[in-house]
């Protein structure tokens, strides 16, 4: 006699029940306030001695937490210098961008783009000044997968730049021919400035240039002038 054929056993779906869904739920939420804990903590320190001083060591020591802890959200030191810089990218846009979109497209949008730059990791509590310019600054001659990251930041900072001056140049805020770009690159150049004058120089006026520089800049490109 041909044996019987062995029926496998059927597949069944394991047995959640509320209670275990939210301890699911409550562990994934854990993980994710832990991983945004440390990256607070890794911003604090990038601001004040550069992405470059990020270690799991050290940020473990900084954080409280053990290396293991850390290597179980960021598999390597790039890992976390990567993860680093795009949460900082996402509290720039966070203080800087969508506040202005709050704003009527066109100059008053300008406007508000240059004020809430000006102090922007004052408030958010990177009171060492921006990382991200720290980060430009640190990894611009340094190729690799931080340095793209830095870079793309730039890029759709720019991207977006010239997209509030073209929109500005369609309520006719500025004159048909100015140049998005020209705008953009003299915009930034003096953030960049006013940085370099208030943090490192210590100078005082830093803001009071700055926003004189940005008024001639806006009249330049003005219709009536």
């Amino acid at each position: 006699m041909a044996p019987h054929p062995i029926t496998p056993p059927r597949y069944q779906k394991p047995h959640l029940t509320i209670s275990t869904i939210v301890r699911i739920f409550t562990a994934m939420g854990k993980g994710k306030q832990t991983r945004s804990a440390i990256l607070d903590a890794a911003l604090l320190q990038a601001s004040e001695t550069g992405f470059e001083s990020l270690t799991i060591g050290s940020l473990a020591e900084r954080s409280g937490l053990s290396k293991s802890g850390l290597f179980a959200h960021f598999g390597s030191r790039e890992e976390l210098q990567i993860a680093a810089i795009e949460a900082a990218a996402q509290r720039f846009a966070e203080t800087v961008f969508m506040p202005a979109l709050k704003a009527p497209r066109g100059l008053p949008r300008i406007r508000a783009l240059f004020e809430n730059w000006m102090s922007w990791s004052r408030r958010v509590g990177l009171q060492h000044g921006c990382p991200m310019l720290a980060a430009a600054v640190e990894f611009d001659d340094r190729p690799g997968p931080v340095r793209d990251t830095v870079a793309g930041h730039y890029e759709r900072l720019e991207r977006e730049l010239e997209r509030a001056v073209s929109l500005a140049i369609e309520q006719g805020h500025f004159r048909p021919d100015v140049d998005a770009g020209q705008f953009v690159f003299e915009m930034t150049g003096i953030l960049f400035s006013s940085h370099h004058r208030g943090r490192l120089l210590r100078r005082p006026d830093a803001t009071t240039r700055a926003r004189d520089a940005f008024e001639r800049l806006v009249t330049a490109a003005s219709p009536h002038h």
